[in-house]
């Protein structure tokens, strides 16, 4: 679902920006003036569980691999707006340093997974639990809230993917962007993520979530640091499983590198080209790319990948919870 960069025109990209800054202005100003500071090294947490979900690949129908958000997950636990900023964070981190993702389809990607995922799960989520009233309520409205979020994030990547050849061609009417149509792109990615990634996200979402409201509710829910050490255990044991997510072989729908796409087989016909926005189109090295290090096995790269990522997660919160410190007031509670 991590649109690299080239599949979408840089007038695409603009758009999805424009879409994202007040999104994203609402959700800092949200964070910042409603997060306690206890509470923002959870977000840092959140995000470090988001960038480990995204690590386990799994394969989809059609040859294909795909993963979980967690974006409903952080928006039940920390609310919304501190989810999109904290899984904005991870897709940055993401494309900067593993490049996983692209650096000018980042707001694209923040859109999709950032904005849609998280904000419609949690409606979905206190639409039904709000009306069941019950402990089956509450995970009936996890399980649908995740999937629907995740699969929604998943038809706007595809629609995306589907606009370009319909509104950017050369001379020849060959696309210069992502070449497949609403029609190849809508079923490609809304059928594996229908059958098997929204499965898989409603899955990982009720166990985490029952594992945190089982050891330590108030961490999340009131902000406090009481029980924080089974969080970070969890956190460690996903970080030791993530060579798992090296087991599924193939590449996400939509994520094939420039040279790669001619050779892609869509409806028994091979592309046979490369558009030329992506011949020709950003370029950006990453530093560990694709979450390996130079020289060292597969495996052990992707664990140091993980290692590094989840640090920097809660690095970067920490720091921002040091500073809110110095120059914010706590919210008295309600």
């Amino acid at each position: 679902m991590h649109i690299p960069d080239n599949y979408l025109s840089p007038s695409t990209c603009m758009v999805m920006g424009a879409a994202m800054l007040p999104v994203w202005t609402v959700a800092v100003s949200k964070v910042k003036t409603e997060a306690t500071k206890a509470k923002l090294p959870m977000i840092g947490i959140g995000a470090a569980f988001s960038f480990l979900l995204m690590m386990f690949n799994i394969p989809l129908p059609g040859g294909t691999t795909g993963h979980a958000i967690g974006g409903t997950l952080l928006a039940i636990l920390l609310g919304p707006y501190a989810a999109c900023i904290a899984i904005t964070v991870t897709l940055f981190i993401q494309a900067l340093l593993f490049g996983d993702g692209g650096i000018l389809s980042f707001a694209a990607n923040s859109f999709n997974m950032a904005f849609i995922a998280p904000f419609l799960g949690y409606f979905i989520y206190k639409f039904i639990k709000d009306r069941a009233k019950t402990a089956k309520g509450e995970y009936l409205g996890i399980i649908v809230g995740s999937y629907v979020g995740l699969n929604m994030a998943a038809l706007a990547t595809a629609i995306e993917f589907g606009i370009q050849p319909l509104l950017f061609t050369n001379a020849e009417g060959l696309p210069l962007y992502s070449p497949y149509p609403l029609s190849v792109s809508i079923p490609a990615m809304m059928i594996p993520h229908l059958l098997v990634a929204g499965v898989v996200e409603a899955l990982f979402t009720v166990a985490i979530y029952s594992f945190i409201k089982k050891v330590s509710p108030d961490t999340i829910f009131e902000g406090t640091k009481h029980k924080i050490h089974p969080i970070y255990g969890l956190l460690v044991t996903l970080i030791c499983l993530t060579p798992l997510g090296l087991l599924a072989s193939g590449t996400a729908w939509g994520e094939w590198g420039a040279a790669e796409i001619k050779h892609v087989v869509s409806g028994g016909k091979q592309l046979g080209f490369t558009p030329a926005g992506m011949k020709n189109g950003f370029s950006f090295n990453a530093i560990l790319p694709d979450y390996s290090v130079t020289g060292l096995p597969e495996i052990a790269g992707y664990l140091l990948s993980a290692v590094a990522g989840v640090a920097i997660m809660m690095i970067i919160f920490k720091i921002i919870s040091s500073f809110h410190k110095k120059n914010s007031r706590e919210i008295p509670k309600s």
